[in-house]
C-alpha cells in the first residue's frame, strides 16, 4: 500500500472537489483501487501504486482545467480521465475565460487585430468608442499574459483627472479617494481571477492598480502595462508613462477621443502621441469603430446620434 499526499495551492479546491464534494465522489468511484481523502487544500490517497500515479495526472490535468477555465464539470473530467480533449479545449480563438467559464476573445474583426496587434508588437494603442471592448480586452491579454508565466505582474492605470481640488472632498485616504476612478478596472478583472485569488495577487502587487501620477520615477519590467483612458493625459504626461518602458514588458494604451475630459485649452496626451509615433516599428494602433461595440444595443445607436449631431455642427 503507498500513500501520497497532493497539494492544491494554486486553485480553490472546491471548485475541483465539486458542489458537496460531488467531484470527488465521481473520482472515487472512477479509480475503485484507491482511497480518497480530501481536507482542506490536501488531497490524501491510499491504495495501488499504479492507480495512484494515473489518478495523480488525473488530478494535475484537472488543476490545468481550473486554472485555465475557471470552472470545471462532470463531462470534463470523464474527458481527462478518458484521455479526450474537453469541450472547452475544442473552443478555438480564446484569450481566456472569465470566473463562470465564459470564453472572452475577439468578438470583431478589429477585437482581433488588436489581439493579433498586441502579440506582434511590445506597445499598442487602442483607439475607439465607448463599448468595443478596449479595455476589456487589454486586461484579458494581461491576465493571459500572467496565467501563461510571459509576464510576472499585471499594472494597470487610469489618470485622475479631477485629481485637484475635487479629489480632496471625497472622504477616506488616497487610497479610497482614487478607487472611484480605477473601478472599471477592478470590474474587469473580478470578471476574469476568482476573488480571493484576484485579493492574494493585488496583496503580493503581482497586480498593481494606480493612478497616472504614481508612474513616475518608476521602471516596468518583465508586466503587461495598460494606460486606460489615455486622452485624458497631457502630452507631458503620456511622454512619462511610455518611457517607464522596461525590459520584457508589453505596453497597451487605451483611450476614446470623443471622451476628453480635459480642459479646452489642454491638448490630449494621446492624439499627440498618435501623430508623433506613428510608423515606428514594434508599435501597433487598432482604431475601433462603433460596428465594434459589444454593449447593450442601444449604445450603438447612441454614438451614431451623437455623431450625427456632432456632423450638423
Amino acid at each position: 500500500m503507498t500513500e501520497k499526499h497532493i497539494v492544491l495551492e494554486d486553485i480553490d479546491p472546491v471548485m475541483l472537489y465539486g458542489v458537496a464534494n460531488g467531484h470527488l465522489q465521481m473520482l472515487k468511484s472512477l479509480y475503485p483501487k484507491l482511497r480518497v481523502t480530501a481536507r482542506g487544500n490536501v488531497i490524501r490517497i491510499l491504495g495501488d501504486a499504479d492507480e495512484m500515479e494515473r489518478f495523480e495526472r488525473c488530478i494535475e490535468q484537472m488543476r490545468q482545467h481550473v486554472l485555465k477555465y475557471n470552472t470545471i464539470g462532470e463531462e470534463d473530467i470523464i474527458d481527462i480521465v478518458n484521455g479526450r480533449q474537453t469541450k472547452a479545449d475544442a473552443v478555438k480563438g480564446v484569450v481566456v475565460y472569465s470566473v463562470s467559464g465564459r470564453p472572452i476573445k475577439g468578438r470583431s474583426e478589429n477585437q482581433q487585430r488588436l489581439i493579433e496587434a498586441y502579440e506582434q508588437n511590445d506597445m499598442v494603442f487602442a483607439v475607439g468608442p465607448a463599448g468595443t471592448g478596449k479595455t476589456y480586452l487589454s486586461i484579458a491579454l494581461a491576465v493571459k499574459a500572467l496565467k501563461e508565466k510571459t509576464a510576472k505582474k499585471i499594472i494597470l492605470s487610469r489618470p485622475a483627472v479631477e485629481a485637484g481640488e475635487k479629489l480632496g472632498f471625497l472622504p477616506g485616504d488616497m487610497k479610497d479617494k482614487i478607487d472611484p476612478y480605477l473601478q472599471p478596472l477592478y470590474d474587469a478583472l473580478e470578471d476574469m481571477l476568482p476573488q480571493v485569488k484576484l485579493q492574494d495577487m493585488m496583496e503580493k502587487h503581482v497586480i498593481q492598480i494606480a493612478p497616472l501620477a504614481f508612474m513616475r520615477g518608476r521602471t516596468l519590467n518583465d508586466a503587461v502595462v495598460i494606460l486606460d483612458e489615455a486622452q485624458n493625459t497631457t502630452p507631458q504626461q503620456i511622454r512619462m508613462f511610455l518611457t517607464r518602458m522596461g525590459w520584457n514588458t508589453k505596453m497597451i494604451i487605451t483611450g476614446d477621443m470623443t471622451q476628453i475630459d480635459l480642459p479646452h485649452s489642454q491638448k490630449s496626451g494621446l492624439v499627440d502621441a498618435l501623430r508623433i509615433l506613428n510608423g515606428i516599428e514594434g508599435i501597433g494602433v487598432v482604431e475601433l469603430t462603433k460596428k465594434d461595440i459589444v454593449r447593450h444595443k442601444l449604445v450603438t445607436r447612441i454614438v451614431q446620434a451623437y455623431e450625427h449631431d456632432e456632423n450638423k455642427v
